[in-house]
């Protein structure tokens, strides 16, 4: 099949539609993500195929995936494998539209990097669940309308093995959302209180008590989101400090020249690693070595943004960018260096801690002996709080 042709035909044709409808167009007629079923936005092709579909539309409506990439790079591939064939057919189309963002409802107070130790609670309530606790650094969640959720539904269990995974609707009662301020002075991240939310059985993804391993395809496919992006030589923040260091030659020092240099071909070796990896997404699901590509991703980011500061000399410290604001997207290449900083200070948290990340690829890379886990087969509600 000639997807490209397709879907310059496809453009021609529907040309002139307003943006949601010719959207939606597009996700019936399989050209949303070509390598998802037929029915559900794709064609059941490789994903190699999705560059000349990409191609062909550009400069056609946008879904912005800037502002929903949750839904694009976490719910949709843990909707696909763990939701029934109603629960594909009610969310894949409206969340690649844009139609309805989502977030991720994981981390909580006391469960940042141990997600398996996430105690908002979940109980059985005739044909449904009541839902309550209290979660933490949700990006999005101020404008979402679904949240991936994780609870305890079997505190007698070990704690791997008493979670079960929902979609939240996060307009149903009992949701609160408010505003955490972060370190550039926005609200981007936001705590979100569970007071008696009840949530209907139809909305469990997964069997009950099977939320670790539905969790962690979410969490799998979150790092590749982030680190794994397609991108050009030079894009991103090493274009950017490479730009500086071309146009502003006063800034220049030998020992700048020797970080830039080291950074630029540790970033083209990051970019080059990343293509491996989706091409090997390409037969199959993404594995632990997308915590390499992630892990790669935050050190480099900090890093390059650090190298920039320095660069700038006391240009680099300024920084007057403290409105509150809540941000339906983080757009690093399109702020002042001061805000990158800063903002990459959390790159090596979101979408698992770099320490975790360590871990994974320690013991299911390497292969190297896992760490002693005491409370591996202790129940839930026996571990120390």
């Amino acid at each position: 099949m000639d997807v490209e042709a397709a879907a310059r035909q496809f453009v021609e044709e529907h040309r002139g539609l307003p943006d949601a409808e010719f959207l939606r167009a597009r996700f019936d007629a399989g050209l949303a993500w070509v390598h998802f079923p037929a029915g559900l936005g794709g064609l059941d092709l490789e994903r190699g195929a999705q560059s000349a579909v990409d191609r062909a539309f550009a400069g056609t409506p946008s879904n912005r995936p800037d502002r929903i990439g949750i839904g694009l790079g976490m719910a949709a591939p843990t909707i696909l494998a763990a939701g029934t064939a109603e629960q594909r057919e009610r969310w894949l189309r409206a969340l690649w539209t844009g139609e309805e963002v989502w977030c991720q409802l994981f981390s909580e107070p006391g469960a940042g990097s141990d997600l398996a130790n996430v105690a908002t609670r979940a109980v059985r309530d005739g044909d449904g669940w009541i839902v309550n606790g209290q979660k933490v650094w949700t990006s999005m969640a101020h404008e979402a309308r679904w949240g991936l959720l994780v609870a305890r539904t079997d505190p007698d269990a070990p704690k791997h093995r008493g979670m079960t995974y929902f979609a939240l609707d996060m307009h149903a009662p009992g949701v609160e959302v408010r505003p955490l301020r972060q370190l550039t002075g926005e609200a981007e991240f936001n705590e979100v209180f569970l007071s008696d939310v009840r949530l209907p059985d139809g909305d469990r993804l997964g069997e009950v008590g099977d939320g670790w391993r539905v969790a962690t395809t979410t969490l799998m496919n979150e790092r590749v989101a982030i680190g794994g992006r397609s991108a050009g030589r030079e894009d991103g923040l090493i274009g950017i400090v490479a730009g500086t260091w071309r146009e502003r030659p006063e800034l220049r020092t030998p020992a700048l020249q020797d970080a830039l240099l080291r950074l630029w071909v540790e970033a083209e070796a990051a970019r080059l690693t990343g293509r491996r990896l989706r091409q090997q997404m390409a037969v199959g699901a993404p594995g632990p070595e997308g915590s390499a590509v992630k892990l790669a991703f935050a050190r480099l980011s900090q890093e390059l943004s650090g190298l920039e500061v320095e660069l700038l000399g006391e240009e680099g410290l300024r920084y007057d960018d403290w409105t509150m604001r809540r941000p339906s997207s983080v757009e690093m290449t399109g702020r002042s260096p001061g805000y990158r900083y800063l903002r990459a200070k959390g790159n090596s948290i979101e979408g698992g801690t770099s320490e975790i990340l360590r871990n994974i690829i320690a013991e299911r890379v390497l292969g190297l002996p896992g760490e002693i886990r005491v409370d591996k087969d202790v129940p839930w509600k026996d571990l120390p709080k």
